[in-house]
């Protein structure tokens, strides 16, 4: 629903950060850079970690910190946080799926699901150890 009385909206034309909740950080940590092999762009013990993905950043936050806001007057970021699991998903090709599915699996990480949507493109889903359900799906799931 438009509501007329509103000025015309800007195009939003990409996400350049999404967030997701664990309260082991260090689990986290290491799966996100060890087992993903994402690069850490920045880390607060007991509180973030950062990384890049592409052309956007994944914020790993711990709930137990955000909830009580910033710690600093220079970064007055407002209070925020979610409980219970997430989802995030990847963009891979069906080749790097397969590469993918082993090496999560070897790491203790199985897939919970693999699968064929209707328009041709494939998925699989995964945990991570707070248990935010991840998917890797080609792009054409969308595009």
């Amino acid at each position: 629903m438009t509501d007329t009385a509103l000025p015309p909206a800007p195009p939003v034309t990409a996400i350049l950060e999404s967030g997701l909740y664990v309260e082991d950080l260090p689990a986290a940590r290491a799966f996100y850079g060890g087992v993903l092999g994402l690069e850490e762009i920045a880390h607060v013990e007991g509180r973030h970690a950062f990384y890049r993905v592409g052309g956007a950043i994944l914020l790993i936050f711990n709930p137990n910190a955000t909830e009580k806001g910033s710690s600093g007057g220079k970064l007055p970021v407002p209070t925020h946080g979610a409980r219970g699991p997430g989802h995030l998903c990847f963009a891979a090709s069906r080749e790097e799926m397969q590469a993918w599915s082993a090496r999560l699996t070897a790491a203790g990480h199985p897939i919970e699901s693999a699968f064929e949507w209707p328009n041709g493109a494939y998925s699989i889903y995964f945990r991570d150890p707070a248990g935010n359900s991840l998917e890797f799906a080609e792009p054409r799931l969308w595009f």
